[in-house]
């Protein structure tokens, strides 16, 4: 089988090209180059590329790079960066792995005659009774990936390979060490790669777009200091909110940019029953769920799942959802993605969306 594996300069994806090879798969290694300015979140840096170059070298096999930064900024920066100045906090990984990884680079794979497109994600594609394909939980539930990649629908599953599912990173490393591979100790990386450590969201966003002072009230309406840009602060924050004259932490319940208002409240205040996920965003991995449906929700990456039950909006196919949680849950900020897993089997991903 022809496999071209997308190897990102990390230990996952290189150990996941040295299975394949060691499987017998004719094995091509393709790193993407997205990000033209400058990174030091272990990501998508000259130092990746020549790293995932290195490794295919020593595996004995061929290796390219792809240049995809014009669709990069036009896919994942720039709805980021006009995200925050609407208000809502995106996960530009999200979209990076689902418009560059399973959608143009799957799209090339297909086009170049490869019959699989592999990565490193720590996750796991099976089949099911019903003839559909299932994305589960890696085997490591620390390194566990389901989330980031809940976005992904049948097309996909039944193209991609995710070597590395079966294994725990400290297996990972362990193989990759055994191999020689000048990955095996290298830190997993992390944040966004296209903002760096020193510049931060600010130093990124304030090049790209105007930012506002705005005021803090209580929920009660009540003056309560003022934020230097209101486009950087997130629903649930609690970095730089102060606390209340009970002497208690605030966090953010409500943001509205237009308006330049930013409201805090107690931990109590912010805690909420369900969330909405908009239409548009709804991606079903398996078959959609009927309204009233029960299952299990993960609004973070590493979130802790939580029961819950969900209800369609409205009737019809092009409605969105209401997640009703079991117990209240700190808000999930417009904008975050909310991975939906099987009640029956909670290691399988039924579908996703965005929080509106």
């Amino acid at each position: 089988m022809r496999v071209l594996v997308a190897m990102s300069g990390g230990v996952d994806s290189s150990v996941a090209a040295a299975l394949l090879v060691e499987q017998g798969h004719e094995v091509t290694g393709a790193t993407l180059k997205l990000w033209g300015g400058p990174s030091d979140s272990g990501c998508c840096s000259v130092a990746d590329v020549e790293d995932a170059r290195r490794v295919a070298q020593q595996l004995g096999i061929e290796h390219h790079v792809f240049n995809l930064t014009d669709e990069f900024d036009r896919a994942v920066v720039t709805p980021y960066v006009d995200a925050h100045a609407a208000g809502r906090t995106p996960n530009p990984c999200i979209e990076c792995n689902r418009t560059m990884k399973f959608d143009l680079l799957l799209d090339r794979a297909d086009r170049l005659g490869f019959d699989r497109l592999a990565t490193g994600h720590h996750a796991r594609v099976t089949g099911a009774t019903s003839g559909l394909w299932r994305l589960r939980r890696g085997a490591d539930a620390d390194k566990d990936q389901s989330y980031v990649l809940s976005m992904l629908g049948q097309g996909a599953l039944a193209r991609v390979l995710f070597p590395v599912g079966e294994m725990t990173k400290d297996e990972v490393r362990a193989h990759a060490a055994r191999l020689g591979l000048r990955t095996a100790g290298k830190p997993d990386s992390q944040d966004v790669c296209f903002v760096g450590s020193t510049e931060g969201r600010h130093g990124f966003l304030s090049q790209r777009m105007a930012l506002h002072r705005a005021e803090v009230v209580d929920v009660a309406g009540r003056p309560a200091g003022a934020v230097e840009a209101v486009e950087l602060v997130t629903v649930g924050q609690r970095r730089g909110m102060g606390h209340g004259a009970d002497g208690k932490r605030r966090y953010v319940t409500h943001v509205d940019v237009p308006s330049r208002r930013v409201t805090v409240g107690s931990a109590e205040d912010i805690l909420r029953a369900s969330v909405v996920l908009g239409a548009s965003s709804l991606c079903w991995v398996d078959v959609p769920l009927a309204s009233g449906a029960r299952a299990v929700a993960q609004v973070s990456a590493h979130g802790r799942p939580v029961s819950c039950t969900v209800e369609r909006e409205h009737p019809g196919e092009g409605a969105g959802v209401v997640v009703h949680f079991d117990t209240p849950q700190r808000p999930v900020a417009p904008g975050q993605t909310v991975a939906l897993y099987d009640l029956a089997e909670p290691d399988a991903v039924v579908g996703a969306g965005i929080a509106a």
